[in-house]
């Protein structure tokens, strides 16, 4: 009976953070869907402690696409979509901790916790580094060449943004670690390395993120402004055509591989020492 209220109560939660979500243009109607779904999943299975990592996840990353947004507007005609997120990104941002989730309400292994704090501090190091990378002073380097390439490229990485990334997976980690000494749940022995191997793991599914957009994410060029996009049709409305990658892994695809990496990662760094 008791999982059973929590399965309602992760449903209602996740309805009310869905709602203000919407309203306060962070989600589509797509992405309240898929937040609905994911929360309750999260919430359910996993417990208050997951849900409550999720929400410092979409809060803090709310907030931060909301920060020097004027600056940030002209470099949106670079990123596959910009504004309210929907079903898609959702799904692909917290898809793999709702599967993680699953699978510990069958298990209940304290290692399938140290992974959902792996792959949730890996899409918020990847928002943050997104978020506020683009605001470095310094040109980025493209991560496979080191050449300096324009800010929003895909596969771009920066100092300011390697440093965002860092505290946004650090955020999780520590966030992680002062929950499971407030349950006091019997994992308590592992949230001393859990911030830590948070933002190692964190940090490189950031990485393997960037790695993937600048080699095989589909990217595409506009004849028209003679810039390169994530967009098949360009901001400017001329329909883009494919300039490199693979036509089946898009942000959100790169995005939900790179929480796997980051989750893996995290999960190994943990396992090793214990």
């Amino acid at each position: 009976m008791l999982e059973l209220q929590r399965w309602f109560l992760g449903l209602a939660l996740s309805a009310v953070i869905g709602g203000l979500g919407y309203r306060s243009e962070s989600l589509s109607s797509g992405g309240v869907l898929g937040a609905v779904a994911i929360g309750t999943i999260i919430f359910g299975a996993g417990g208050w402690v997951w849900g409550i990592l999720l929400i410092v996840f979409f809060a803090s990353s709310s907030l931060l696409s909301r920060y020097r947004e004027d600056e940030k507007a002209g470099l949106s005609d670079k990123f596959a979509k910009v504004g309210r997120r929907d079903l898609s990104q959702a799904l692909a941002n917290g898809g793999w901790g709702a599967i993680l989730a699953l699978a510990f309400g069958l298990w209940q292994s304290p290692i399938l916790f140290v992974a959902f704090t792996g792959a949730m501090a890996t899409v918020n190091a990847d928002t943050w580094a997104t978020e506020l990378g683009v605001l470095s002073r310094r040109p980025p380097r493209c991560i496979t060449t080191g050449d300096r390439v324009p800010p929003g490229t895909s596969g771009a990485i920066s100092l300011l943004g390697t440093a965002a990334a860092l505290a946004g997976a650090l955020l999780i980690g520590l966030s992680a670690e002062a929950l499971q000494l407030l349950a006091s749940d019997g994992v308590a022995q592992w949230t001393a390395w859990v911030p830590l191997a948070t933002g190692l793991g964190g940090l490189t599914g950031t990485f393997f993120d960037s790695l993937l957009g600048a080699s095989f994410q589909q990217v595409y060029w506009c004849d028209e402004c003679h810039k390169e996009t994530e967009r098949s049709t360009h901001s400017c409305g001329t329909r883009s055509r494919p300039l490199r990658g693979w036509s089946w892994l898009d942000n959100d695809a790169v995005n939900f591989l790179s929480s796997m990496v980051g989750s893996g990662i995290t999960a190994s760094l943990v396992w090793a020492v214990f």
